[in-house]
Formats: structure tokens, sequence, C-alpha cells
């Protein structure tokens, strides 16, 4: 089932800046709030995809690659929109908006969000990468496989970075919970705040021995190879993220995600506009006065087109559907071929004799008046 639009889901205008997109979350989040729903599953379903708008809408980078690229620019392959974010991902990373006690203003003094505790560790970093595609691979779509050097779960302690079951104690301070609560002085009173635990981190314990491999940070140096499906119209600029698939979070934190940026190899051939792809057809100068037949290029072979008599330099052709689709799937471009008339550096006596001919002719005098346009102002008169 499609996506609905992250600002539909929020009620907010495409132009709202943060405080709004906020305080929109916030409304919604606390309407569908699982403690005011209790074995609804429709609210559940409701409450993730209100997180997963305000996800992308409260980050600037984001929130500008939807603008313009849509789902398929924030696509998390595997991840938050899809339904296998769970709620402590949400409450770990938004516990803040909704405030652990139902204070409609703690949530901007700091406040603790629900279940705390619930997550232990530190979450991984994430990891960025760059992939080259061809205009080929953008046109179908490809799966890359990709080695990256990332942090990894350490086997020999699980990822608890303790050198045994034995190594481990309950943390004296959080009593493991992995928060503890702190009293805040506002202009509006004395605030209850719950914040992570100093001393174990959220890790609810602490490490009398650490693991001799991973010396307590629960993870390794390591080369994964992960295979990535790319959809079929990406741009350069757009970034795909993998959830889950960057560096491992420490002593059973979450791991951090895999950013992918794309980028464009230099064709052999073509350029690219939008869905559009442009070829340059160099004609000589009788094929373009007297017309003819050429084969041309495209992503998916070479086609021939008909040159009629008297073609100009600067006309243009179109192969409709022989661009590139869209990221959001709503059909391809075109090939638009831009005819050029081959100039001859170097001419013989005998081609020189019958140029000075053909110069003296009057249909080869150009009519007075006539101004070429340029091939900007060329390709404006086309889409118009």
């Amino acid at each position: 089932m499609a996506k609905r639009d992250f600002y539909e889901i929020l009620g907010v205008d495409k132009g709202a800046d943060a405080a709004t997109i906020k305080k929109a979350y916030r409304k919604v989040a606390l309407k569908y709030h699982p403690d005011r729903n209790p074995d609804n599953k429709e609210a559940e379903e409701k409450f993730k995809e209100a997180a997963e708008a305000y996800e992308v809408l409260s980050d600037a980078d984001k929130k500008a690659r939807y603008d313009r690229f849509g789902h398929a620019g924030v696509n998390n392959q595997g991840g938050f929109g899809g339904g296998s974010m769970n709620m402590e991902d949400i409450f770990e990373q938004f516990g803040n908006i909704f405030g652990d006690e139902g204070s409609p203003f703690e949530s901007f003094f700091g406040g603790g969000g629900r279940r705390t505790g619930s997550r232990r560790g530190q979450k991984g970093n994430n990891i960025r990468i760059k992939v080259a595609l061809s205009l080929e691979e953008i046109a179908e779509g490809v799966t890359k496989k990709i080695k990256v050097k990332k942090q990894v779960t350490c086997q020999q302690c699980n990822g608890s970075g303790a050198k045994d079951a034995k190594s481990t104690q309950t943390c004296g301070t959080c009593g493991g919970g992995g928060y503890v609560r702190q009293v805040k002085q506002t202009f509006l009173g004395q605030m209850q705040t719950t914040v992570l635990c100093p001393t174990c981190n959220g890790a609810g314990k602490q490490i009398t021995a650490t693991c001799s491999k991973c010396k307590g940070d629960g993870t390794n140096h390591a080369e994964d190879t992960i295979e990535i499906e790319i959809p079929a119209g990406v741009e350069a600029g757009m970034q795909l993220s993998m959830r889950g698939k960057g560096n491992a979070g420490k002593r059973g934190g979450p791991n951090g995600d895999l950013l992918i940026n794309i980028e464009e190899k230099e064709h052999e051939h073509f350029s690219r506009d939008g869905q559009n792809i442009i070829y340059d057809l160099f004609l000589n100068f009788a094929d373009a006065a007297l017309g003819t037949s050429v084969e041309v290029p495209t992503l998916t072979g070479k086609v021939k087109i008909k040159v009629p008599p008297g073609t100009p330099a600067g006309k243009i052709f179109r192969l409709r559907g022989k661009g590139l689709p869209s990221v959001q799937a709503y059909g391809n471009g075109d090939e638009l071929i831009n005819v050029n008339i081959w100039t001859p550096k170097a001419l013989t006596d005998e081609e020189k004799e019958l140029m000075e001919k053909l110069r003296t002719m009057p249909n080869f005098q150009p009519t007075p008046g006539t101004k070429e346009k340029g091939f900007f102002e060329r390709m404006k008169d086309y889409f118009n």
C-alpha cells in the first residue's frame, strides 16, 4: 500500500516551520499514544506513521530530500515506515515529545519518555557511503553488493562488553533501570525529568571485568558485505538509507543506519535533464540539406530515425519514453536528439571549388533578418 503524504499525516502545510511540525506531531502522537489506546492496532499503526513523518520533517536535510524526491528520497529500506520499527525505537528517539507523566510542558524541558530502561546501551554510529551509477543502471534499477568496514557486535561477549555473566552487576545509581529522575527549576516551578543514568550510560549494569576481545566496548572492527536494492529513476544527490545496517551499538544498543548517497557516472553519449536524456547528433551539410536516415543510441539499444530534407542545426527530435523513469513511478521521460551540423576544418582543392560554387547559389544564402535561437530557447519552445 502506498504511503500517505507526511504533511497530510501531521496536518501541516509544506512551508511549516520546525516548531509547528513539532507541535503537530505531539498532538497526533498523543491522540494515538498506546497508553490512551490499549490493544488498538489501528491507533498503533497511526502512532508509528506519525513518528515516521516527524522523523523526516523534523530533520532539515531529510525534509529537503523529501520535498524534492518524495518518499524515495528518504527511503528506509527495511525500516521505520514499513512497520519494522517497534515502539521502543520510537520512544527512544522521540520520548521527550510525550512526557513520562503526561505533563503538557515536561516535553519542552527535557522530560523523559515512556518505558524507561527498555533500551540498553549506546546506539551505533551511522555510516555514509557513495554509490556511482550509470544511466543504464538508473533506468532499470539495480542491486549492488557493497563491502563496508564497520563495527560489528562482539561474538565473544555477545555485545555485553563483559568477560562473562558473573562480570556484571546491577547499577547502584539507577537500580538497573538505566535512567534517573532529576528535578529542574523552571519559570513554571519545579519540573521532574528523566535522564540517562550517568554511571552506566543507560545500560542498567556495571561491568566488573571486561571482555578480552572487545575490551568492554561490545563491538569489533570487521568488513561486511551488504546488498543494496536501488530503485529505478534515482538522481545524483539523492540519499537512501538502510536502517540497522550501520555500526553496531555498544553494550547491546541498537545499530546505526547505512546512508547511501547517489552519484551518476558520466555517460559516453548522453547528458541528463530530469527524466529526459539528451543526445547530440552530428550531421554533415549534405545529409541535413537532402535528408537521410541515421542510427542513434538509446539506453536500450540503437534505433533508426528519419531526418527530413532541410533540417536546420538546433532541430530537436524526440523519442517518446526513451528517457528515465520517475522515482515516483509516474512514467518515463523522453530522449531528446539535438541536431548539430558538422563543419569540416580542412578541405581539399576539389572540395573548396565545390563549396565556392555553392556559396554563390541563391538557395544557400541565409534569409535577411533571420536570428537563430540558442539551445535553451529551443528547449523552452519544445516544452511549450
